[in-house]
């Protein structure tokens, strides 16, 4: 791989690329990293080799970019989340910016001659079924498409992807990570705020186990994959566990118990104070534990900061 003199990082004013963005202007002096959002920074960053662009996501603008800053790399953290239940129009715009927005920057990245791309997905997109494995492997079928319509696009988003980087391996290096639960103060997410309400029902006949890395262990391991991974897919996630209960201890002060069968009925009566998404009810039943060994052994110097306690009860602050 040539010298990378520059870096672009889509989606630089969500929580987690912003500690990326942070991470990446310091230990990287000599490279230019430039920020694009369609959102104001959330924190500005003063270093001389960062620059922030706030720009909309069309061909034009992103095509502006490619060219007149000779992008070498890019960081693609700009998925719109499923965070709440959303309205036709909403959807709408998720689909463009997911799937159209993420095929016109894999596009792009070809034509300009980028030499690496990496990809934040999620681990969502193996679904939560009763009869997943205990650690779910990065070559396992992606079934949350089958049960859940909101996760379509970011399952069809991550096949896009996956799909192009075996297509054009030979041209340039391209990196799928599937993150498992990030969470952390800067993150804003679906299980964040599950965790944190205090009126969120927890199934009193189903206890799942979950994995969770703090965002700032996140920023580090994306950072990381610049120069020391290849391509491929990978999951992230620490080998230790935590069950859903101990979790929502660890971080709220109190829960709402209910049996499972009266969970969905339950479910729309939060959603009047609280709006989330349908699947989260089949992710708060069933576990979706993955195997994050394949990325590891690419990183043997990298040690998560936070074991899984530490970064809930971070969120209790």
């Amino acid at each position: 791989m040539k010298e990378i003199k520059s870096v672009l990082i889509i989606g630089a004013s969500g929580g987690l690329a912003n500690i990326l963005c942070g991470i990446i202007t310091r230990k990287y002096p000599n490279i230019k990293i430039i920020g694009v959002d369609t959102r104001n920074p959330r924190v500005k960053i003063t270093a001389p080799n960062f620059e922030f662009v706030r720009i909309k996501y069309t061909r034009g603008n992103f095509e502006k970019i490619f060219r007149e800053r000779n992008i070498d790399a890019l960081f693609h953290l700009g998925r719109m989340s499923h965070s709440k239940s959303t309205s036709q129009s909403e959807i709408e715009e998720r689909l463009n910016l997911n799937l159209i927005g993420t095929n016109k920057i894999l596009e792009l990245a070809l034509k300009y001659q980028l030499q690496k791309v990496i990809v934040l997905s999620t681990h969502h997109v193996y679904g939560a079924l009763s009869d997943n494995p205990v650690f779910i492997k990065e070559d396992a079928p992606l079934r949350a498409s089958i049960k859940y319509p909101e996760l379509r696009d970011v399952t069809e988003m991550d096949s896009i992807c996956t799909n192009w980087m075996w297509k054009y391996k030979d041209q340039l290096q391209t990196i799928v990570l599937r993150p498992c639960n990030i969470i952390g103060p800067q993150i804003n997410n679906t299980i964040s705020q599950y965790l944190r309400s205090s009126i969120a029902p927890i199934p009193i006949d189903f206890n799942p186990t979950f994995q969770f890395i703090h965002e700032l262990d996140m920023a580090s391991i994306i950072s990381e994959c610049l120069f020391n991974v290849e391509t491929g897919i990978y999951n992230v996630a620490p080998e230790e566990t935590i069950t859903l209960k101990e979790a929502k201890e660890l971080v709220a002060h109190s829960y709402v118990p209910f049996p499972v069968s009266i969970l969905s009925p339950v479910a729309k009566i939060v959603k009047k104070l609280w709006t989330f998404p349908d699947y989260l009810i089949d992710y708060i039943k069933h576990p979706c534990i993955i195997d994050g060994r394949e990325l590891m052994k690419r990183l043997p110097d990298s040690e998560f900061r936070f074991t899984t306690k530490q970064a809930l009860k971070l969120l209790r602050l």
